[in-house]
């Protein structure tokens, strides 16, 4: 799928730092990556982002060499790549596995790959005093790997990538060994380093919360392809697909029967949306309404009915600065309704509500077998007041 981002033209700065175009790996009959173009522009903070198996860390390893397209080309800073070994392409991997020499002090990891490169000893030891000065590790220099936590071990690795400044870092899932506060506060360090750097960083992920806080822009990934190439903004609240609104973040997803000027009909009543669609009258769709966007209140709205659900409360969640209700809106649906703690209604487990949103809050997408939308999110029923 295309969309207008990808044709947007280069930032100024000369080439991009990666270009890849029609590229295809094929795993026997099976296409891991098919197809792809892809621009990373320079100095830009690109996720690629999607469940296992949907191509995006294929695509990181024919960047770094480590894999080779059957088909299209790979440009790194202008030039293509194919054939070109690792360690002679102006990028660097970081693993989620750091692969950290356990025997050798931080300063020694930081400087293999400079001494590799038979760089003399002075530049080495300014070099890496450089590299770790960036990820705030000098004072460990004399350090093995064990001595140090799962956050510091990270930040070595980034130095070692880092300390021959590539055109572009590529970072295969380095915050999944961390807890969940190192990682959200790893996020932030991140991205201060890649906009201080001016590097090109291209992030594999699976975490939307992650690709969320950090990207510049986000490419979906699905099945090879990818399904949108959009600042976070855009990918949040204006998806191209019911696979884009149901991957990223919550969403109440409700099939139906499309009708005239974004009419819906569904088994719940009738729906209608503002947003322009790309559906006939006639034509089965699917509905999407992102929790926060769901007003739930005690008694029955006045006037139109449209957009308007009764149920009942079967699940509270206290979430600090939001409460989490699930609705049964009969009909085998269950409404996931989040509102901020301050304005929320106060309902309990059994109380009769409506839910209610605005028409310029829903999305309409064609019920098609290949851009569906996997299961929403499933949420714990707490019945706890």
């Amino acid at each position: 799928m295309t969309t207008p981002d990808e044709t947007a033209a280069p930032q100024a700065g000369g080439a991009d730092a990666v270009v890849l175009t029609r590229v295809s790996k094929f795993y026997g009959d099976v296409a891991a990556v098919d197809d792809l173009t892809l621009t990373v522009r320079r100095g830009e903070f690109l996720s690629l982002l999607g469940p296992s198996g949907c191509g995006k860390t294929t695509t990181l390893r024919m960047v770094a060499g480590f894999e080779h397209p059957d088909t299209g080309d790979v440009l790194v800073d202008g030039q293509s790549v194919l054939g070109v070994p690792p360690h002679r392409r102006n990028v660097n991997t970081v693993f989620q596995a750091y692969a950290l020499f356990p025997h050798m002090s931080v300063a020694e990891n930081v400087a293999y790959g400079l001494e590799q490169k038979r760089t003399p000893k002075a530049d080495i030891r300014t070099k890496v005093a450089e590299a770790l000065d960036m990820v705030q590790m000098r004072g460990y220099a004399g350090r093995r790997p064990a001595q140090l936590s799962g956050g510091q071990q990270q930040r070595v690795a980034l130095a070692r990538a880092l300390v021959n400044r590539p055109s572009v870092l590529l970072l295969d899932e380095p915050l999944g060994a961390l807890d969940r506060q190192l990682r959200e506060e790893m996020q932030v360090e991140l991205k201060l380093l890649q906009t201080r750097l001016g590097i090109s960083f291209v992030f594999v992920t699976h975490d939307q919360g992650e690709a969320l806080s950090m990207s510049d822009r986000i490419a979906i990934m699905r099945e090879g392809r990818v399904e949108q190439l959009g600042d976070a903004d855009t990918i949040y609240s204006s998806p191209a697909s019911a696979y884009v609104a149901g991957f990223v973040g919550q969403q109440n997803f409700l099939d139906g029967r499309a009708g005239d000027d974004g009419a819906v009909d569904t088994d719940l009543g009738p729906l209608r949306s503002t947003r322009p669609s790309d559906v006939r009258p006639g034509q089965r769709v699917r509905v999407a309404v992102r929790p926060e966007f769901v007003d739930l209140v005690a008694e029955q709205p006045p006037g139109t009915s449209e957009n308007t659900v009764r149920g009942t409360v079967i699940g509270v969640a206290h979430q600090g600065e939001t409460r989490q209700f699930l609705v049964d809106a009969g009909h085998g649906h269950t409404l996931l309704v989040r509102r901020p703690t301050p304005a929320s209604p106060r309902l309990a487990v059994g109380d009769t509500g409506w839910c209610r949103w605005r028409a310029d809050d829903v999305h309409v997408f064609p019920h098609d077998g290949a851009h569906s939308a996997p299961p929403p999110t499933s949420v714990p029923d707490q019945r706890a007041g």
